[in-house]
């Protein structure tokens, strides 16, 4: 999928390069106040683009420029527009420092929330009682100035958040749903007190302050529940970012010393006991144990690890010690990328929220007109004063865009978490879109729709021993990642041959390798490779159809085929027909020849296929497909699939494949679990299904309830539950995919 790249830009380079900066923003509330932070932060020289994300309350700006303060002037932008905001460091110890005082500083609101929710009810209890008597028919009355004390109490003690929020939109000339909350309150407060004033305990005219009371409680218990169901969206990053040891056991001539993670550095050995977490990336130097790696890839089963085999940071060790030559650590380990990915994916916005965003900005001035209309229209029609008030009071009650800036990032918070869970991750909002849209998937065949473990099955010598053929094939591979190069080191190793050095190699992707082993030149590859570099009499038949042909020539010379099988992965075929379920078409391209291809097309049940395809044939197949009116998304892990996972619409690399594959992809697979891709395109319909009906909600509430509010069907104490559970209903909703698991079906 093509993507717009952010290019860092280092002090003192060039202002037309661009850079990301990330705030975290406190104190926003409702989609009117993500409108006024863009605004503010638009305003600033340099900005691009802001994206802000109510759910996540940050702001992603891109900004061109060369101020090393650049950070700092954001949020001081963000601070005069009434909000606090406080660039994110880079510094990944910093970040998990910061967001666990984040974390922290949210439990402590919380607890005080929810304590003020409890005297907000204890006092507005004793106002609701004699409604309730009223509908029972029972005459049930406290004294004027006992309603007019707790009336006060709630409406000053509750409503103070409301009121500063109210005025630090007020002096930026802009509203928001406090100002509406902050106006329908004291509206219907200060008319119940003037009401007492004038006339003492004998006040005639019914009092309001139990509506406004009742308004502010429901409110704010809106907003505990709005938090807590925003809190469990957001575990995947918590989840993350907790799997990551602060210490490792450091091995260093024979001995054992405890270091913090951030020391370590490339090339050491650390020990990991039984039952500990694995500190880094690595590759096991000895030992042998089983690791969980369930909350990394979603692998519910342990996975055997031994002398050789690569293992993630924030994985579990099983019952045995194991020894590990670190490969990564800090921002390049795998726990870094997926949070990267993830929070990325998470901060972004869909189209139709940037529309819903532009409409926030004019909607809760356009309230405050319609209320003042409300109010003016029941006068001219000859309603009373206090029918007026009420209905203008309900308008502004019920007309809050909370609802609004939740509906998708919400959705795509609890959504991207849980793919993330099953270890699928989802680079941005973009791939989310075009893989739940995509009607063809193209899968790669070496690592992706097979095992990607080619053994040898066939040697085909010419005027050589299988030995000698072996030998040259294999020593010219060393260093090389390829599958197939990997096969052909291991039937060398299983012969006991001893491999002479290579050098002057050279690797045309997808093709073949050319060098130089004992001062002969090598050559292998496909037969068509050795064919243009103009090697005669080169053969492409072998014996095993199913196998695919490795071609060497020496010196200018062919000396035979080597025919490597490599197996099917076992839920392949199941895969594809899930895909067929859902009526996409599947495609297989390889640089395979054809009989292999098909073989491997009719064992995993792909629809089509194309053979002999390299990797720039790959891509121009892709571009042909999306020519047609495609929508495409390509499966692929080897580093000859980057470009074409860069042509599609949308690119998905299995877990096992290289970096340069999991880089260039929009969707990383955690692990290679073909069932994977199916589940992927289900979730991503489910996320954006779940933005949808969200959308549709709120704005059904606010299409619904203004009219009633306005004509004086709703009271103003049920427009206020009715704004709070709106909230509640689209955070609710959303939360719900939280529950989403992948169905691995065989």
């Amino acid at each position: 999928m093509k993507r717009d790249e952010t290019i860092a830009t280092p002090q003192g380079t060039s202002a037309d390069a661009t850079r990301q900066i990330t705030l975290d923003v406190d104190g926003m509330s409702c989609a009117g106040c993500v409108s006024r932070v863009e605004k503010a932060l638009a305003a600033v020289p340099g900005v691009q683009e802001a994206n802000i994300n109510l759910a996540l309350a940050r702001a992603d700006i891109r900004y061109a420029g060369d101020r090393s303060d650049a950070g700092d002037a954001l949020a001081q932008a963000v601070q005069e527009a009434g909000y606090t905001a406080r660039p994110r460091s880079k510094d990944a110890a910093e970040r998990a420092r910061a967001r666990e005082r984040a974390e922290t500083e949210a439990r402590g609101k919380m607890r005080r929330e929810v304590v003020l929710l409890v005297i907000a009810t204890l006092l507005t209890l004793p106002l609701v009682v004699p409604m309730i008597g009223m509908v029972a028919g029972q005459a049930w009355h406290l004294p004027v100035f006992v309603e007019a004390v707790l009336g006060t109490i709630v409406q000053f003690a509750v409503g103070a958040r409301f009121y500063r929020g109210a005025w630090k939109a007020l002096k930026t000339g802009s509203f928001t749903m406090d100002t509406l909350v902050a106006v329908g309150t004291t509206a219907a407060w200060g008319y119940s007190l003037v009401l007492v004033v004038m006339q003492g305990a004998g006040a005639r005219g019914h009092l309001y302050f139990e509506g406004a009371a009742v308004i502010l409680t429901l409110v704010l218990f809106g907003k505990v529940l709005e938090t807590r169901a925003k809190a469990r969206a957001g575990d995947a990053i918590r989840a993350l970012a907790s799997l990551r040891p602060q210490s490792a056991r450091v091995i260093e001539n024979g001995h054992e010393r405890e270091v913090a993670v951030g020391d370590l550095v490339t090339g050491m050995q650390v020990a990991v006991a039984p039952g500990a977490r694995i500190p880094v990336d690595g590759v096991v130097s000895s030992g042998v144990s089983e690791v969980d790696e369930s909350l990394v890839t979603g692998e519910s089963h342990p996975v055997l690890k031994e002398t050789g085999a690569r293992v993630v940071e924030g994985t579990v060790n099983g019952n045995g010690r194991l020894v590990i030559d670190v490969t990564a650590t800090g921002e390049d380990t795998t726990i870094a990328r997926m949070l990267r990915m993830v929070e990325a994916a998470q901060s972004g916005k869909a189209p139709v929220q940037k529309l819903v965003d532009r409409i926030a900005g004019v909607f809760v001035p356009a309230v405050l007109v319609l209320a003042v209309i409300t109010f003016a229209g029941w006068l001219i029609v000859g309603g009373t004063f206090e029918t007026a008030l009420v209905a203008a009071v309900s308008v502004l009650v019920i007309a809050c865009p909370c609802a609004l800036g939740l509906a998708a990032p919400t959705a795509l918070l609890a959504g991207t978490g849980a793919a993330a869970r099953s270890g699928i991750l989802v680079r941005d909002i973009e791939a989310l879109e075009a893989v739940a849209r995509a009607d063809t998937f193209v899968f790669d065949k070496t690592g992706t729709l097979t095992l990607g473990e080619p053994r040898v099955a066939t040697i085909q010598p010419s005027g050589v021993s299988e030995d000698d053929l072996v030998g040259l094939a294999a020593a010219i591979q060393q260093g090389n990642a390829h599958p197939l190069a990997r096969g052909l080191l291991d039937e060398a190793e299983a012969r006991g041959l001893g491999l002479a050095e290579a050098s002057d190699v050279s690797a045309a992707p997808g093709k073949g390798v050319e060098g130089r082993v004992g001062g002969q030149a090598i050559i292998a590859g496909q037969p068509d490779f050795l064919v243009e570099r103009g090697i005669p009499g080169v053969a492409s038949r072998l014996n095993d159809p199913a196998a695919t042909p490795v071609a060497v020539a020496r010196d200018g010379v062919f000396i035979g085929l080597i025919g490597l099988r490599d197996q099917p992965r076992a839920e392949a075929a199941s895969a594809m027909a899930q895909l067929a379920a859902r009526n996409i078409r599947t495609r297989m391209l390889t640089g395979d020849l054809e009989d292999a291809a098909r073989i491997v097309a009719s064992e995993t049940g792909v629809a089509d296929f194309a053979a002999r395809m390299k990797p720039d044939g790959k891509s121009r197949e892709i571009a042909r497909l999306q020519g047609e009116g495609k929508t495409v998304a390509m499966v692929g892990d080897g580093i000859n699939d980057a470009p074409a996972l860069a042509t599609a619409d949308v690119g998905i690399a299995m877990g096992s494949g290289s970096d340069v594959a999991l880089e260039t992809a929009d969707i990383a697979l955690m692990r290679s679990d073909l069932r994977l891709v199916p589940a992927t395109c289900d979730i991503a319909k489910r996320t954006l299904s779940k933005i949808r009906q969200n959308l549709f909600w709120a704005f059904v509430y606010n299409v619904v309830g203004i009219p009633l509010a306005a004509l004086g069907l709703l009271t103003p104490a049920v427009a206020g539950a009715a704004m709070a559970m709106s909230s509640v209903s689209v955070v609710s909703n959303a939360a719900l995919l939280s529950r989403w698991k992948p169905k691995l079906e065989e």
